[in-house]
């Protein structure tokens, strides 16, 4: 043990120290003890970031003791010897502090510590308190590693919200000011007083905390809002999806009933093709049912997820506390990832082209149930119908477009004035476009070709060519048939083929399938089909494709017309029949 004069001196040494720290060493701007210390001309000293920053918010290099204005900002570096005396005074009182204090004891009680915002303690350890990992918005308190446990394994504690400590205020006071935290720093996302805006949170977008409540509080009820419209809109797909699945299965259950009787009078062979039929269509059913499913489940987690941030936010909207409310609204502000499914749907006639396909195998020997196909799909098809019409800012000089935009002929000279040139525009071949563009779906058009000898009709790629000579054909971008000189058809696959027909059709209707990536044309009227092309690569906007072909000397004058698509009444009187 020490003996007693020595204990005194020391003592002396200790408050020497700490009094010298506090007064002879305190900088005038902070009111703490000099961090980086410099000495500006005048010779005062200050902190090295308080100086820079006092002026910044003057505009000018004054010094704020005596009030001296220096012409040009002076160059800063840090008094290292002042520095380095600050130091030693700073070790003396920590060791003198540190000798005093007994082996497993604190020199502060637990209520007498301040702790820092950024190194906020456990509120339940007893004695020396770790340092908090997590802080709960409903307990109100801050928890170390070991006492935060019970939050992530109790049951009944699961629901709170955790916190970074860092984020959280366990009273309405300034860990580090002990001042009331009126204030919102907008920049830092945090409660803070009047003193931490002269310090770290100087320059910070600062507003009232009631204010700043008011704010959220009306944020949070338009989020409840969005919350609920996307619920509900997602509810509603649900059901069309549903909806599509239960039409997918009559549709199939239908079409297996209304082709048995045609199987059945057939030889053995044809038997066992239409079993393969039932099967690929149970299997396209099948797979409806399978994408639907995941679907469905997609969008039942979507819902929960949002009902579940819902819950949160009524919860949130339960604590009265606006302090609270700032510190648990950010997070919950921002919606779980969702997707549009505004362009989601299961088809629900799935037996459109796989009947076809399967009977075309046997065309010799059924050739008459193909004939009977055709008119049902001709029928089926109206549902898939298109208003189209002419765009004249693709149209060739040599054309004329009626004001509706449904007929189209070639002039005998060209019509300049009508149309100006662009990019877009056929200036060579008289072709046109049509205005929709079709990117999904299936779509379906007829166009009238009667008293015509030569035609184009068909759909092609937005990045066609259309100066110069253009090649219809697939590898052009097109997907096409053709008449010329009135005699036979022609499908336009880079190698023409040639279309046999009996009688040359004076309506033909253009189906496109985009995700089966086919085009098909159809005798409207005889309700036969004509072609199909397989396999094509669309991987980008299409358009309905039209030319008329020249006068040739009046025999082709007639124009092509687009028909218009049959109303919701008649398709409803035909399905009926």
């Amino acid at each position: 043990m020490k003996p007693p004069h020595m204990m005194r001196r020391q003592t002396v040494g200790k408050n020497m120290a700490s009094h010298l720290l506090k007064e002879q060493f305190k900088c005038c701007i902070c009111l703490d003890i000099y961090t980086d210390p410099v000495s500006i001309p005048c010779a005062h000293n200050f902190c090295l970031v308080c100086i820079e920053g006092y002026w910044d918010i003057k505009g000018k290099s004054e010094c704020p003791l005596c009030k001296n204005t220096f012409r040009k900002r002076p160059s800063l570096n840090i008094n290292l010897d002042f520095a380095n005396m600050i130091e030693v005074l700073k070790r003396a009182t920590q060791e003198d502090g540190d000798a005093e204090v007994q082996p497993g004891s604190s020199s502060l009680l637990p209520s007498q510590r301040s702790f820092d915002a950024d190194n906020a303690a456990c509120d339940v350890c007893q004695g020396d308190k770790l340092p908090a990992v997590k802080s709960c918005l409903v307990c109100q308190a801050s928890y170390c590693e070991t006492h935060v446990e019970p939050h992530c394994t109790v049951p009944a504690l699961q629901w709170h919200r955790l916190l970074d400590p860092a984020s959280f205020t366990s009273s309405h006071v300034c860990r580090k000011h002990d001042e009331p935290l009126t204030l919102f720093c907008k920049t830092d996302q945090r409660p803070v007083c009047a003193k931490c805006t002269d310090g770290t949170h100087r320059r910070h977008q600062v507003v009232p905390l009631e204010k700043e409540s008011k704010r959220i509080k009306s944020h949070m009820k338009a989020t409840k809002m969005n919350i609920q419209q996307l619920i509900q809109t997602r509810k509603r797909k649900m059901e069309e999806i549903r909806n599509s699945v239960d039409q997918s299965k009559k549709n199939t259950d239908r079409e297996i009933e209304s082709n048995a009787h045609v199987y059945t009078t057939l030889i053995k062979a044809i038997h066992e093709h239409y079993s393969g039929l039932v099967e690929e269509l149970e299997e396209k059913h099948a797979e409806a049912e399978r994408q639907a499913k995941e679907l469905l489940d997609e969008l039942e987690q979507e819902i929960q997820e949002l009902q579940m941030r819902g819950d949160e936010l009524r919860q949130l909207k339960l604590i009265k506390n606006p302090l609270h409310l700032l510190q648990g609204f950010p997070s919950l502000s921002i919606l779980p990832p969702t997707q549009d499914w505004s362009d989601v749907a299961i088809h629900a006639d799935n037996s459109l082209w796989t009947v076809r396909r399967a009977i075309n195998k046997l065309s010799d020997v059924c050739q008459a149930f193909v004939n009977q196909l055709s008119a049902e799909e001709a029928e089926k098809m109206n549902q898939y119908a298109v208003d189209v019409t002419l765009d004249p800012e693709t149209a060739s000089g040599w054309l004329m477009l009626s004001p509706d935009g449904k007929k189209v002929s070639v002039s005998s000279q060209k019509r300049k004035t009508s149309f100006p040139e662009n990019p877009q525009r056929f200036d060579t071949c008289v072709c046109v476009l049509g205005k929709q563009s079709f990117t999904s779906g299936r779509r379906y058009w007829v166009v009238q070709v009667k008293d015509k000898t030569d035609w184009d009709i068909g759909i092609a790629r937005k990045s066609i060519n259309r100066k110069g000579s253009i090649s219809v054909c697939p590898d052009g971008g097109f997907w096409a048939i053709c008449r010329r000189q009135g005699g036979s058809l022609t499908a336009c696959a880079g190698r023409s083929i040639p279309l046999h027909l009996q009688k040359a059709p004076e309506k033909v209707g253009v189906f496109l399938d985009y995700e089966e990536r086919s085009v098909s044309f159809y005798d409207a009227e005889a309700k036969t089909h004509i072609y199909t092309y397989s396999g094509c690569d669309f991987a980008e906007p299409l358009y309905a494709y039209f030319n008329p072909c020249v006068q040739n000397s009046g025999k082709n004058a007639a124009p092509l017309v687009i028909c218009a698509p049959p109303t919701r009444h008649e398709l409803t009187i035909e399905s009926s029949v």
